[in-house]
């Protein structure tokens, strides 16, 4: 995995968002390497809300979960959006790894450019007739252009994004599915992850979704290297440690391949 570098990025939606910046430099003092922001309109969620799913949600999120639904679609209010990013802009230089579980990613651009996003991942099924047009974008404005995709969808519809004149520079293979934290691991998606490595050595290859201390190993034996955590980070006695453990499974698998 030549010039591929662990990289550990704690997910903001699991913090304590009264305290958000607070969070985000206990983070970095641990030894994040990146800061996942989560940007969702909430019916990309396929998953049904129950007491296990409620207990893993920030209060501050709630009222985000009754807004009314439009056609079974996408609604337009968002867990974490511009104005948030902003604000944390404000104290932090951290990279801000931006996942956008949105519909219309592309009116987005523009805003969390101004408020100092430094990666714009996109869903590949909401962008299969405009995904050349977003990464032109995306580039433009000084992001890192990334391409996420559900465990429902297949591996070969990233293939173009990554192998096209003005690639994206990394792919996010959900294992969980997107919208709510706590979730178990689905080991099966590591499939995909291995498809990737093998094809693309030097890609930014990340996961996200019910990593931690048990499971970090199988992604990173498959070739995972940008690992998104979140309960298992803010709700470890001791986050520092959990960071170092998803950190060393990552460059042992490194070394190993």
């Amino acid at each position: 995995m030549e010039g591929v570098k662990a990289k550990i990025a704690p997910s903001m939606l699991s913090s304590d968002f009264a305290n958000l910046a607070s969070e985000a430099e206990r983070m970095l003092q641990f030894g994040a390497d990146w800061l996942h922001m989560d940007i969702m309109d909430l019916y990309i969620i396929s998953i049904d809300i129950n007491c296990r799913l409620f207990h893993s949600i920030s209060s501050a999120l709630l009222p985000f979960l009754f807004a009314p639904k439009k056609n079974r679609h996408f609604v337009p209010n968002l867990t974490i959006g511009a104005p948030v990013i902003q604000s944390l802009r404000k104290h932090t230089n951290a990279y801000l790894d931006c996942h956008l579980m949105v519909t219309n990613p592309l009116d987005y651009i523009e805003p969390l450019a101004k408020a100092g996003a430094s990666g714009f991942t996109f869903h590949v099924e909401v962008s299969q007739e405009n995904w050349q047009e977003l990464v032109q974008k995306i580039k433009a404005k000084g992001m890192k252009p990334g391409v996420a995709l559900r465990p429902g969808t297949p591996i070969e519809q990233v293939f173009p994004l990554v192998e096209a004149e003005a690639p994206v520079e990394l792919v996010l293979v959900m294992t969980v599915e997107p919208g709510f934290g706590g979730q178990k691991f689905m080991p099966e998606m590591m499939d995909k992850v291995r498809v990737l490595r093998e094809k693309y050595p030097s890609l930014d290859i990340e996961v996200d979704g019910g990593l931690g201390p048990t499971t970090i190993d199988v992604a990173a034996s498959a070739g995972a290297n940008c690992i998104v955590a979140g309960s298992s980070v803010f709700g470890a006695p001791s986050p520092q440690d959990v960071i170092s453990i998803l950190r060393k499974s990552v460059e042992g698998a490194q070394c190993k391949s």
